[in-house]
């Protein structure tokens, strides 16, 4: 069964210019355990490893 990931980033702070968008992603279990013991070991929040990950992506 998958698992819906949505965070609400109403408390993430923004510029007045950068626009706040809500996401919702499909994972399977084997994606959320990955992201769960990412998660344990690093101290670090899905939300904020995600928003890592994104930043991460070449742009061209």
């Amino acid at each position: 069964m998958n698992k819906i990931a949505t965070r609400n980033f109403s408390n993430f702070p923004v510029t007045k210019e950068e626009a706040v968008q809500q996401i919702a992603i499909d994972l399977t279990s084997n994606e959320v355990q990955s992201l769960e013991q990412y998660c344990e070991q690093t101290g670090k929040v899905a939300e904020d490893v995600i928003r890592e990950l994104i930043c991460k992506l070449p742009v061209t």
